[in-house]
C-alpha cells in the first residue's frame, strides 16, 4: 500500500482508520507522542469529515455562574471562593431569573448554568432555580449542573442520585454540562482535587442520566500533571461508556490555566499540545459525533485552527464566561455570531448554527478560496 508522505511514521494507524479498525491505547499513545503533527491532524481531518461532512457548528448560548462559593476548593480551580472570602458571590435566585430571561430576550437559545459546591444553599434553590428560568423563558434550552453537583444534592437530600436527576428533568433540565470530569486517573484527581467525586463516580452519574433520556457532554482537562497514558486512558474510558448508552454529544477538550491557582508553577498547555489532543480525541472517540474547540480555554486563534485537526464545534457565543477567566484566560468574554461564522469560513468550512440537540437553525456556506 502506497502512503502519502504526510503520513510518515503513522502508517499503521492509517492503516487501520483506513479498513475502520478500532483505535486502542498504544494507538493513542503513538500519536498524542508523534512528532508528525500535519500527519496528525491529516488523519483526524479526515476522520472529521467522514463523520461530519464540512459542518462546523455553534450555538447562540450565554453562561451563568450563580455562584463562587465551593466548600471543595480543586487545587486547579481559580474561580471558588470560601463564604466570607473577599470576592465570594451567589445570585438570588430572582436574579438568575431576571439574567436568563434577559439572553433569551436576546435570542439565546441555550443557557449553561454551573457553580460551586456551596456549603450553605438549599436544594429549593436550584430546584426552584430551574422552574424559574422554565418559566420565564419556555424556549431555551437549561444545561445546568455538574455530574459533581448533582452528587451533591444527593448526599444533601439523602437520596439516589436518580431520583435527582428525574426531578430536575421533571422541572425543565434539557441537558447536563460535562464538567467534573477533569481526568478520570485516581493519581490526578487525588493531587488536584482530593474533595471532588471519583471518576467512576462521575461515569456512572452520566451513565444514569442516559438511562433517564437526558443527554450530556463531557470534558476532559489537559496540561496540568496528567500522562499521556491517564489521558488516553480518560478518552477510552469515555468512548466505553459511550458504546454502552450513546448518551454524550460532544467532548470538550480544556486547557489547564494555572494562574491564581495552587499550579501556578505549571506552564500552560502550547498551541501545538492543544492541537495534538483534540486530533488524537477526533481518531480515539469513533463514537462521538462531535469534538469541540472550545476558544474560551485555548483562545480563538487556536481554536480556529483546530478546525483543520478534528475539531467540528466551537461552542458558542457564551457571553460572561468567569471560571476560565479567573484562570488567567485571555480570550474574550464573548464572540458574537459574525465573529464564530468568519473562523468558520476563513478556513473554507461550512459554519452551522444549531440548538443544544444539534438541530440545524442556520447555515453559511464556505467562502470561495481568496475572496474576503
Amino acid at each position: 500500500m502506497e502512503f502519502d508522505p504526510i503520513l510518515k511514521g503513522l502508517e499503521n494507524v492509517s492503516t487501520k482508520l483506513m479498513t475502520d479498525q478500532r483505535l486502542n491505547r498504544q494507538d493513542g499513545l503513538q500519536l498524542l507522542q508523534t512528532s508528525n503533527i500535519l500527519g496528525l491532524g491529516y488523519l483526524a481531518n479526515e476522520r472529521r469529515r467522514a463523520m461530519n461532512g464540512d459542518q462546523v457548528f455553534f450555538n447562540n448560548n450565554a453562561h451563568i455562574n450563580y455562584s463562587n462559593v465551593c466548600k471543595v476548593r480543586c487545587g486547579f480551580c481559580a474561580f471558588a471562593k470560601d463564604p466570607d472570602e473577599l470576592g465570594s458571590y451567589t445570585m438570588s435566585i430572582e436574579e438568575v431569573v431576571n439574567k436568563a430571561g434577559q439572553f433569551a430576550d436576546q435570542g439565546v437559545t441555550e443557557i449553561h448554568i454551573v457553580g460551586g459546591i456551596h456549603p450553605e444553599l438549599p436544594f429549593s434553590y436550584y430546584l426552584d432555580m430551574i422552574k424559574g428560568i422554565k418559566e420565564r423563558a419556555p424556549q431555551v434550552s437549561l444545561k445546568a449542573f455538574t455530574a459533581a453537583e448533582y452528587d451533591f444534592f444527593a448526599q444533601m437530600q439523602n437520596v439516589p442520585v436518580e431520583q435527582i436527576l428525574t426531578t430536575f428533568k421533571e422541572a425543565g433540565l434539557s441537558f447536563i454540562p460535562g464538567g467534573g470530569a477533569e481526568n478520570f486517573s485516581q493519581r490526578v484527581r487525588e493531587i488536584i482535587c482530593p474533595g471532588k467525586l471519583s471518576g467512576q463516580r462521575w461515569l456512572e452519574i452520566h451513565r444514569l442520566a442516559h438511562q433517564l433520556g437526558i443527554p450530556t457532554n463531557a470534558n476532559m482537562l489537559y496540561g496540568i500533571i496528567e500522562t499521556d497514558e491517564e489521558l488516553i486512558d480518560h478518552l477510552l474510558a469515555l468512548r466505553d461508556l459511550q458504546d454502552e448508552t450513546q448518551g454524550f454529544y460532544a467532548l470538550i477538550p480544556t486547557a489547564f490555566h494555572p494562574k491564581n491557582t495552587k499550579f501556578e508553577t505549571v506552564s500552560q498547555a502550547s498551541a501545538h499540545r492543544t492541537l495534538k489532543v483534540i486530533a488524537v480525541a477526533r481518531l480515539i472517540l469513533d463514537n462521538f459525533r462531535y469534538i469541540k474547540a472550545y476558544w474560551v480555554s485555548s483562545s480563538p486563534q487556536v481554536a480556529q485552527m483546530a478546525l483543520s485537526f478534528g475539531a467540528n464545534d466551537l461552542d458558542g457565543v457564551v457571553r460572561e464566561e468567569k471560571i476560565y477567566h479567573t484562570a488567567g484566560a485571555s480570550s474574550p468574554q464573548m464572540q458574537s455570531e459574525q465573529q464564530l461564522i468568519q473562523m468558520i469560513q476563513e478556513v473554507g468550512l461550512e459554519a452551522v448554527e444549531r440548538d443544544t440537540y444539534y438541530h440545524v437553525l442556520k447555515r453559511f456556506a464556505p467562502k470561495e478560496l481568496g475572496q474576503r
